[in-house]
């Protein structure tokens, strides 16, 4: 009798012919949004926020599209910011540099020291705790030569030169202090510096394929030294070691909320892509928690989510949504991850930096 009762339980919990295992949803992750989380001066706001990072001390670094100088069209539109760990105003960092056309990105390396990337000038600039420029990366365009104008898009794109970006958009480093600098919206590649500053060469170029690139919009690396390129225009991150060999493609495949709609313009039908701002799942801003295990979070721009994923692509989580009020985005730039629960987002239509605190349950 207890073999009959064995073999008919063994039956019932065979999964019947054909029938495939259903994947349990990804789950929605409960989080806060602290309300005015840094304190500008008196009379300061932000324009679009288009970086966000955080240092050992904890301090917080905000570049935007602010403090706009020029015409209406083709102005200067940079400043870089940095609040102590409670949001209190310090100081501004770089005032009137020479660099500052059009902020991209900011990022703190492993020695604290400060990077940003300038779509606008095509410079990448470091500098150090005291405020002082220690290294700058690219030209920009001399306004002296009757050629200077913006850059043109052809596809496929010129040739790339060494030592030149155009339309740079972030950085990231390894374990040796090697950078890696994600030249992003017509060169289609990633460059490689050695610890120095020296050009060390570069790998990838336009196109859909392995490899290849459409827009590298933002770049992370793991302790592992693996090398994560939010490769937006073809809606996934390739990872690659320090040495440009492919590793894995990540994708964001999930279902689309009800009532899902783009920040800014048309909402595109269901099953379709409207372009970098209406394409869900297209890596917008990617981070890397620090500590023994670290996670990756990365903003889409549609339908406005941050998804929380382990570094070989499968996401754990998800959270926001687009909107205007708290706890909702609008054209996610950057991440800031300083911790697995904390992240802070910076906002392009919202001109704001938001910081969230996460409350994942427990499996």
């Amino acid at each position: 009798m207890r073999k009959l009762w064995l073999l008919t339980w063994a039956v019932m919990t065979l999964p019947a012919v054909g029938q495939v295992p259903v994947a349990a949803p990804v789950p929605e992750i409960p989080f806060d949004s602290l309300p005015n989380p840094l304190t500008l001066p008196k009379d300061m706001n932000f324009g679009e926020v288009a970086g966000i990072a955080v240092d050992s001390k904890k301090n917080i670094y905000v570049l935007h599209r602010g403090n706009t100088s020029g015409p209406a069209y083709g102005a200067a539109a940079a400043q870089l910011l940095e609040f102590d760990s409670r949001g209190r105003f310090l100081r501004e960092i770089g005032a009137h540099l020479y660099g500052w056309s059009y902020a991209h990105a900011v990022r703190i390396d492993p020695q604290d020291n400060i990077w940003v990337a300038d779509k606008g000038s095509d410079v990448v600039v470091r500098f150090n705790q005291q405020g002082r420029v220690t290294m700058v990366v690219g030209r920009k365009a001399e306004a002296s030569d009757e050629s200077a104008k913006p850059l043109e898009h052809p596809k496929p794109p010129l040739p790339a030169i060494d030592g030149y970006f155009r339309q740079v958009t972030d950085m990231t480093w390894d374990s040796d202090g090697n950078t890696y600098i994600s030249d992003g919206y017509i060169n289609s590649r990633v460059a490689k510096l050695d610890k120095d500053g020296n050009w060390v060469g570069s790998w990838g170029e336009f196109g859909s394929g392995p490899g290849q690139f459409n827009n590298l919009h933002s770049i992370a690396s793991d302790k592992a030294n693996n090398i994560y390129v939010a490769d937006r225009g073809n809606s996934r991150i390739q990872v690659f070691d320090t040495s440009g060999k492919l590793l894995r493609t990540l994708r964001i495949d999930l279902p689309l909320p009800a009532g899902a709609r783009t920040a800014i313009g048309n909402t595109p039908a269901p099953g379709t892509a409207g372009g970098p701002w209406a394409s869900p799942g297209a890596p917008w801003a990617l981070c890397i928690t620090p500590g023994p295990k670290q996670y990756l979070y990365v903003a889409d721009a549609f339908p406005g989510r941050i998804y929380k994923m382990t570094l070989d692509g499968k996401v754990l989580g998800w959270l926001g949504g687009s909107g205007k009020t708290l706890k909702k985005f609008g054209g996610i730039h950057e991440m800031a991850c300083p911790s697995e629960n904390e992240l802070y987002v910076a906002e392009l239509l919202n001109w704001r930096v938001q910081k969230l605190i996460l409350h994942p349950t427990s499996p």
